[in-house]
């Protein structure tokens, strides 16, 4: 089958591989699981877990960010809902969870320095 028994030894030589060349195929696989978790996962659990500390910490008075973008003061906190008050007189029950942002009372609004 071989010409010569030079290119019979080469080829059997590179077919066998023991684990190390398998662990050495699957390291950048490993790797870019590692790095994909560490700039992509773990920000993101942090990022949740600092929104729901924020939520489970409304308190009256505090201002409010819900997720359809209207601004609101907090005038009645329960377990699972708050009272906001979205104009003078008008107070809307709000589950906890569409809250999107908690602004308390001494933070000021975010300056819109834009120019258009």
């Amino acid at each position: 089958m071989f010409a010569t028994p030079a290119y019979a030894q080469t080829a059997a030589g590179a077919a066998t591989g023991g684990p190390q060349d398998m662990l050495i195929q699957f390291l950048p696989l490993i790797a870019l699981v590692v790095l994909f978790y560490f700039l992509m996962i773990r920000p993101q659990q942090r990022r949740m877990k600092a929104h729901q500390q924020a939520i489970s910490a409304v308190k009256r008075g505090d201002t409010v960010v819900l997720s359809s973008g209207m601004i609101g003061k907090v005038v009645r906190v329960e377990d699972a809902e708050v009272g906001v008050e979205i104009a003078t007189g008008v107070t809307v029950k709000v589950v906890k969870s569409m809250i999107s942002e908690v602004r308390t009372r001494g933070e000021p609004a975010p300056a819109n320095d834009s120019k258009h």
